[in-house]
Order: structure tokens, then C-alpha cells, then sequence
């Protein structure tokens, strides 16, 4: 109740009732809001100082080659697959959590971990194709990230964008220490909000919107199943699983931690943070591909639009019935996110090698303590900026990006659901049984997609 009626409605009481009344009222206006305010921000802080890892792994997996899939999903059937945001985000979230656990109670990597419990041979096969399956990737997002600077900025070169892009990349990773390279990944994930903010400017018919997440909706045609499984490979990606088991593990290392025995086990304060930060990761990375498929199924499927094959091309294709907000919204994310997973892309296929081989590395490292880890990193950018100058079409690149996170995935996943059940190495942290089955849930799923994605290079 505002001052001036609280006043008006109390005039005939006594003065000195009055005079008391006001005070109180003063007292609350002018102290209530300060400590409501003061509170609310401190939880803010707090939540936001919690998040780390799982952020920044969840953001990451929203890059620009991610972004395309989505928009086709929506452009081509508009919000028939839209439910598929809603579905997958509890089993990303339950297999990132999985990794997570077992980076903090082992001190290990996932690569490091495989190597102590399962065969050499499986691998040495999963990270090598880990490797070929990312530097693709990465050369698509190079592609993609410089084609949105040309959205914005038409007259800029496209090979000078992305040889810009890769130098900043590798500088960030090779020569930024671990602590503060990590909180630029962490407000880095924020640009994800650019897709969120486009969505909404676009003014779309959320109660139908709704019902599509909720409700549903297949089709089964071959072209609709490939898309499926691209979403599910571009969602649940091996490369995700390496990058949160070993940024646990850079996380404690960084705090002190050097030897894997100090490294070893956990407490159920560290958990609770843990699962805070990947859930709300995951949440944010499944959100924004709600909002891109909604917003394409929205406009472009319903003008006709239905073949999207990149990330630059949704924009343009947006902007005619989005407006220039929307438009350029889109564009800095296709740039933002691609900065995001560039280096996350790298940086787990050099721990998944290193970890192999026995390297000596991680982020914690200096260059000259590490040679062969941050030469991974340096080769896998070097591949990926020599596609976008060979002439293989990005398309292409993230077709073979798919076979081989297909195959990848599963290889990957069992070892996952394997180690995190087994109470000898888990300790008390181990899966609960319904986490478990999860766990084997996902492998199917990944399985058929894999299968899926190794059909559609032959029949394409």
C-alpha cells in the first residue's frame, strides 16, 4: 500500500495513532524492499558462483552446427520435434551428472578411467574417432561463425574470419591461465540468451507452441528419423562426456589438488553443488534449442521455408517475418556459441588423448609443461580451419561429424553407466538404480542413432 492512501484511509484515527501508523509505514517502505533486494541478489551470487562446469558444458553444446539441426527441425516440420527438447533434457542430464560424479570421486578423467577399467583397443578407438569426429566438427563451426560476421558485417573476407577466429581460439587456450580462461567460458554461455531474447522479439503463438513441447508428434519418414537421430547426436555428444569428467578434475587441481589421491573422493556438499551446476547447464542448452526450434517452426515452416542447412541461413531466412532484432540476435549467438564450443571441442579431444596415451596435460599446464596436449589442441584447430579452405562443404563435414559421434557415443556411454555403477570405484556416489537405467536407456538411444547416422552417408 502506498504512502499517500495508507494516509488518506487513516485520517480520522487519533493523531497519535496516526503519527505511530505512519512511522511503522515508513519504516517497512523504506527498509522491506532494501533487505528483499539485498537477499535476492545474494542468492543470485551465490547460484551463479556454483555454476561452473556443467554450465559451460551444457552452453557448449549449442554450437553453431547444433543451431542448424535445430532450425531444420523446426523449419522442416515445424513443432512436431519440438517435444524432443523437453524428452532429452533429463537424459543429458542424468548421463552429464554420471561423468561428473565420476571425475570428483576418482580425480580422473573419463579417458583416464577407461583406460584403468575396460580395453586399451576400445580406447584408443573411441578417442581417435572422438578426435576426427570434433576437428569436423570445429571446421564447421568456423564456417558457420564466419558466415554470421558476414550477416552483420557483408564486406568482411571469409577466410580472414576464420583464420581470426582460429588465432583467438588456440590464444585462449594455450596461453590463458586455467582459472581465468574458465570464467570467460562461464559468461561466454550468457550469449546463449540471444536465442532466447530473438524467440520472444518475434512475438510467436506460444499456447500452440506448448502443446507441441508436451504432446508427442512423429511422422517416421526416413528423412524425419535422420533428423531425429541428428538431434539426439547433436544433443547427448561424446565430446561432452570427456570435457565435464575433465574439467571436474582441472576444477580441484586448480584448487590445490595436484596428485589423484587428493583428488580422490567427494562429500555431499560438493555433489549438491555439482548437480546444481549440470542441471542447470543442461537446462539452458535444452531451453535454447526449444526456443530455435519454435521459432523456425513458427515462421519459416509455416511461410514455406523448409530447408535450413546452416545457421546463417535460419537467420537470414528469419529476418523478413522476425525483424532486424531477431535477425541480429541470431547471428551474435551463431558467433558467441561457436567461441563457446571451439575450444571445448578441442580441449576434449586432447584430454581423451592424453589421457590414452599417458600424456602429461590439461589446461592447468603451461605449454612448455605439456607439448603433446596442447598439440592436440593446436592440430585439431588446424584440421578444422583447412576444411573451410579445401572446399569440403560444411554440410559434409558434419555429416562425417555424426558417423562418427554414432559410433562414438555408445563405445563411450557403456564404460559411463559401467564405471558409475560399480560400487568399488564409486563408493557411496554410486548410481541409484533408477540413474542406472537411465544410463542404459541413452545407449539404446545412441545406438539406433549411430546406426542411423552410418545409413544416411550411404543412402544420402
Amino acid at each position: 500500500m502506498a504512502q499517500k492512501d495508507f494516509i488518506t484511509k487513516t485520517v480520522e484515527l487519533p493523531a497519535k495513532m496516526m503519527d505511530r501508523t505512519i512511522v511503522a509505514t515508513e519504516k517497512m517502505v523504506n527498509t522491506l524492499p532494501t533487505e528483499q533486494v539485498t537477499k535476492s541478489v545474494k542468492r543470485a551470487e551465490d547460484y551463479w558462483n556454483t555454476l561452473g562446469p556443467g554450465l559451460t558444458t551444457g552452453a557448449s553444446d549449442d554450437d553453431p552446427s547444433g543451431i542448424a539441426t535445430y532450425s531444420q527441425a523446426g523449419a522442416k516440420y515445424g513443432f512436431q520435434l519440438l517435444w524432443l527438447a523437453t524428452f532429452t533434457f533429463p537424459l543429458m542430464a542424468i548421463v552429464q551428472e554420471m561423468c561428473a560424479r565420476i571425475g570428483m570421486v576418482t580425480g580422473r578423467g573419463l579417458a583416464g578411467n577407461i583406460r584403468r577399467h575396460f580395453s586399451k583397443r576400445l580406447l584408443y578407438t573411441s578417442s581417435l574417432l572422438l578426435f576426427a569426429a570434433n576437428a569436423f566438427n570445429i571446421g564447421a563451426d568456423l564456417g558457420a561463425m564466419a558466415k554470421a560476421v558476414q550477416l552483420i558485417w557483408p564486406g568482411w573476407n571469409f577466410y580472414t574470419i576464420v583464420i581470426g577466429f582460429s588465432a583467438f581460439s588456440l590464444l585462449l587456450q594455450v596461453l590463458t591461465p586455467y582459472k581465468r580462461y574458465a570464467k570467460y567460458l562461464k559468461w561466454l554461455a550468457l550469449v546463449l540468451l540471444s536465442y532466447i531474447a530473438s524467440a520472444i522479439l518475434a512475438r510467436l503463438n506460444w499456447s500452440e507452441i506448448m502443446r507441441g513441447a508436451v504432446v508427442p508428434s512423429l511422422s517416421l519418414g526416413k528423412d524425419q528419423i535422420l533428423l531425429i537421430c541428428a538431434i539426439l547426436g547433436t544433443t547427448i555428444s561424446p565430446y561432452l562426456f570427456f570435457w565435464q569428467t575433465s574439467q571436474e578434475v582441472e576444477q580441484e587441481i586448480s584448487d590445490g589438488k595436484v596428485s589423484i589421491a587428493s583428488r580422490e573422493g567427494t562429500d555431499k556438499t560438493a555433489i549438491k553443488n555439482m548437480r546444481i551446476d549440470v542441471w542447470s547447464g543442461m537446462l539452458l542448452s535444452n531451453v535454447v534449442m526449444f526456443f530455435i526450434i519454435a521459432a523456425c517452426g513458427a515462421l519459416l515452416y509455416k511461410n514455406g521455408i523448409t530447408e535450413i542447412v546452416s545457421a546463417s541461413q535460419a537467420a537470414e531466412a528469419l529476418r523478413p517475418f522476425a525483424g532486424e532484432a531477431t535477425y541480429y540476435l541470431f547471428a551474435i549467438g551463431i558467433i558467441g556459441t561457436g567461441l563457446l564450443a571451439i575450444p571445448v571441442l578441442a580441449g576434449s579431444s586432447s584430454y581423451a588423448l592424453a589421457e590414452s596415451f599417458g600424456w602429461k596435460g590439461g589446461l592447468n599446464s603451461k605449454l612448455n609443461q605439456a607439448h603433446a596436449f596442447y598439440g592436440t589442441i593446436i592440430f585439431s584447430m588446424l584440421i578444422g580451419l583447412s576444411i573451410n579452405f579445401i572446399g569440403l562443404d560444411p554440410i559434409k563435414a558434419l555429416i562425417y561429424s555424426a558417423v562418427f559421434n554414432g559410433i562414438v557415443a555408445p563405445l563411450v556411454l557403456i564404460p559411463i553407466v559401467l564405471i558409475s555403477s560399480n560400487k568399488k570405484v564409486m563408493g557411496e556416489w554410486v548410481n541409484h538404480r533408477f540413474t542406472t537405467v537411465i544410463g542404459w536407456l541413452v545407449v539404446a538411444l545412441m545406438s539406433v542413432s549411430g546406426a542411423a547416422a552410418i545409413v544416411s552417408l550411404f543412402i544420402a
